[in-house]
């Protein structure tokens, strides 16, 4: 069979891993840089992973949307702040007909990218993962990695387009699976998002700090059963054991600090509508509140506002 073409909207932690990896393997792979085209352009990819280390020096570096082909799959790595600009992104690699697996926090961001495309080809999964871009093409992989992964609109050729795309990610080397419940998926992830990336800010603390004392491992696991009950009352099955599962989880973690961490440290715009305002929304819709999350959610919103004051002042 021939191997399918990839597009990586969002070259960083999660695109420039899993893309690299893609092209490694012998896929058409082409990647939409911002930062660093240049250095990528003309060095590659320079990927430490724990799954092992390797250099990637010819690449398929593209500075505009509008040299990227048509290509099968497209995969979004952006961070959810820009997914305002996936309307320009998404028309020239996908023009002929292919789809798009959208690999971002939070929950319902499939929803927009369905109605550009329509939900046959859209695809929709989170990454479990340790990753970070540490310079200009260099991605730092140190634990975990899986992706777990399904269609927007479950159908016989829905489901056998995830099995083929899953197939050439495993041969790639990367851990996948699919499942036919997205929304199951979503909400385990977030049993994870909510708690450690809203607190590693809140506390200013890495994963080994929050899972290393006890007071706030307290406050993590009333937060993971808050976003459990919410998950329930939104049609996820989770198994209750996933709440000590979850922290279980972070204990034998490598040091990690989270994607909302360093974007606050760094100043960026944190995910936060969709990490946290959209589940907080969408179990209130089904007659669940969440008021720890809800107060994590108002304390980054407080603290984005201040760092945002700080820099224009």
């Amino acid at each position: 069979m021939i191997k399918q073409s990839y597009a990586i909207l969002g070259s960083g932690a999660v695109g420039g891993l899993y893309g690299a990896m893609l092209a490694r393997a012998g896929h058409d792979v082409h990647f939409l840089l911002h930062s660093d085209y240049e250095h990528v352009r003309e060095h590659g990819w320079k990927i430490e992973s724990h799954w092992g280390d390797f250099d990637l020096p010819q690449v398929n570096a593209h500075a505009s949307i509008d040299t990227v082909p048509a290509c099968d799959v497209t995969l979004i790595g952006l961070k959810t702040v820009n997914n305002h600009l996936l309307p320009s992104l998404l028309a020239q690699p996908t023009s002929q007909g292919g789809v798009a697996l959208v690999l971002q926090n939070g929950l319902g961001v499939e929803q927009s990218v369905a109605e550009l495309l329509g939900a046959p080809r859209v695809f929709g999964g989170c990454c479990f993962l340790c990753s970070n871009k540490v310079g200009p093409g260099h991605i730092r992989h140190i634990d975990y990695g899986r992706i777990v992964f399904g269609p927007y609109q479950n159908s016989a050729e829905t489901l056998s387009k995830a099995e083929q795309i899953c197939a050439e990610m495993s041969a790639a080397g990367i851990e996948v699976q699919t499942s036919d419940d997205l929304n199951m998926v979503r909400w385990r992830k977030l049993m994870w998002n909510i708690p450690f990336n809203g607190l590693s800010v809140a506390l200013d603390a890495s994963t080994d700090k929050l899972i290393g004392n006890e007071m706030s491992v307290e406050l993590i696991r009333d937060i993971i059963t808050e976003v459990h009950r919410a998950a329930t009352a939104c049609g996820a099955s989770i198994d209750s054991s996933w709440i000590e599962k979850t922290i279980d989880h972070t204990r034998t973690m490598k040091p990690y600090d989270s994607s909302m961490r360093l974007d606050y440290l760094a100043g960026r715009t944190m995910e936060l509508q969709t990490i946290l305002k959209t589940p907080i929304d969408t179990a209130q819709a089904a007659g669940v509140p969440m008021p720890k999350v809800e107060m994590l959610y108002q304390m980054l919103c407080f603290m984005a506002t201040s760092r945002q004051s700080q820099s224009e002042s």
